[in-house]
């Protein structure tokens, strides 16, 4: 009589089914619930990626390849903290600035609708009288209070996170070491490959994409400086973070600076100058740049980088839509280098002749 566990028992599907469903749901439940403890290591993980390769290039800097590997590390870990500090810094002053520029804000906002209701010939409503009950209802103290507190549990975040890319990047070397030992041979062996694909494929998507987004984000500074927009070096630094995001990301980069604008001048010309510079730097970026630069080195669909947008957004917010497709690429490698989960790491690809390939071998 077959059991259960029977090899032969058409059950046994269906236990696995149901094992793996109820996995994925204690799996999704720890990462909802340990959030505060799960979230910083992995965007620690995420960060060594590029802190690595930061500390790799100083030795094209001449003088300093002959520094010892730590003090290169010391230096990027320095250089990487003062950077989070920079912008936090920045952050809290630009929003002490916009509360000093909201009344003429507000004033150049009114101007220019009253102007556009008596061009389309409209009776002129009193928009200061609009404007004043609507923000009696919208206190901006408030949104500026919870965005210092949003930047306050940001810095708490980045501490964390510094710490623990600081231990990584002095225990990466012996990671692959301790790997061997623990795992049988040929175990240990394949675990290898598995983390060395990661590095590979990881390493040179966050170095390349941050590169391109340091790019997109001076050229983005420079449309906006000329053109006078307030806070333009914030905006940029914005869009260039935002970039990370797929698709969305590069949405709303343009949308903030663009409607910082139409309040700064009231006036529709400067924002569809704006609006086109923007678009035009972010479509050569996102279409000729990228695409030449960074290639094949994440294979997955545009429909399942969307899925993974919101799952992982729907996990963590901006911070999992940054990690989707780092996180979601580790999760496809790791598949793909198992029997029993490589069709799902084939349905994630975009470019399946990797496998094909491999068959063939």
């Amino acid at each position: 009589m077959p059991t259960v566990l029977d090899k032969h028992d058409p059950l046994r599907g269906l236990f696995g089914i149901f094992l793996a469903l109820a996995l994925a749901l204690i799996i999704g439940w720890l990462l909802v619930v340990g959030e505060s403890l799960i979230l910083p290591i992995l965007i620690a993980v995420i960060s060594v990626y590029v802190l690595v390769t930061a500390s790799e290039a100083l030795t094209r800097i001449p003088g300093c390849g002959r520094l010892p590997q730590f003090i290169r590390r010391a230096i990027v870990l320095i250089l990487f903290l003062l950077i989070f500090i920079a912008l936090g810094g920045m952050m809290i002053v630009t929003a002490s600035q916009i509360n000093l520029s909201l009344p003429d804000y507000q004033e150049n906002i009114i101007t220019l609708l009253s102007t556009t209701a008596t061009k389309l010939g409209f009776d002129n409503p009193d928009w200061s009288k609009m404007w004043h009950e609507i923000s009696s209802r919208f206190s901006v103290q408030q949104v500026l209070s919870n965005a210092l507190s949003s930047v306050s549990a940001a810095a708490g975040l980045i501490s964390m996170v510094m710490i623990y890319a600081s231990f990584l990047m002095g225990e990466r070397d012996g990671f692959a070491h301790k790997v061997a030992v623990a795992l049988p041979k040929e175990q240990g062996k394949h675990a290898e490959s598995i983390i060395r694909n990661i590095n590979t494929a990881i390493g040179d998507y966050l170095t390349v994409k941050t590169l391109v987004n340091i790019i997109l984000g001076t050229i983005s500074f420079v449309i906006m400086w000329i053109l006078d927009i307030d806070f333009a070096l914030f905006w940029a630094v914005i869009i260039a973070l935002l970039n990370y995001i797929p698709y969305v990301g590069s949405l709303l980069g343009v949308a903030f600076p663009v409607l910082l604008s139409i309040a700064q001048f009231g006036s529709f010309t400067t924002t569809i100058a704006l609006a086109v510079l923007l678009t035009a730097a972010q479509t050569w970026v996102g279409n000729a740049l990228e695409p030449r630069m960074i290639g094949r080195k994440v294979n997955m669909s545009p429909f399942v980088v969307l899925v993974a947008l919101s799952f992982w957004s729907a996990l963590w917010g901006i911070a999992g839509a940054i990690l989707a497709i780092p996180l979601t690429s580790i999760i496809a490698i790791v598949m793909a280098s198992f029997q029993s989960t490589r069709p799902i790491a084939v349905l994630l690809a975009q470019d399946v002749s990797v496998f094909e390939n491999k068959d063939a071998v």
